[in-house]
């Protein structure tokens, strides 16, 4: 196995998450939200909020984002920027499918 390919760890079927919903995944003391989007985009975040470190696994997935339940802070599945007028970022993680099975990169992108 070549060093790209450590990391990818398989964390269940698309199936698993609910449509417009979340499920979390812990690495460590890492807890990070695996999102589905309305039409089965697959995306992974920090489930943490910039602002206030809110759960967003707990929020509202819209239109490529997730709202935080906290304080409605609205949070792009890309890559885990603040929209609006909002400045953050929380930490995105890499995901692939492999037919339906999601595998999912323990190395957080840049």
């Amino acid at each position: 196995m070549n060093a790209l390919t450590e990391n990818w760890v398989t964390i269940g079927d698309i199936s698993d998450i609910p449509v417009r919903g979340a499920r979390c995944v812990k690495n460590g003391e890492t807890s990070i939200a695996v999102f589905r989007t309305a039409d089965d985009q697959i995306f992974a975040l920090e489930d943490k909020c910039p602002h206030n470190n809110g759960p967003l696994s707990q929020g509202i997935v819209h239109d490529g984002c997730v709202t935080c339940p906290l304080h409605n802070w609205v949070i792009a599945l890309k890559d885990g920027t603040a929209q609006g007028a909002d400045e953050g970022q929380t930490k995105s993680y890499p995901i692939k499918l492999d037919g339906e099975t999601i595998l999912l990169s323990l190395t957080a992108n840049r």
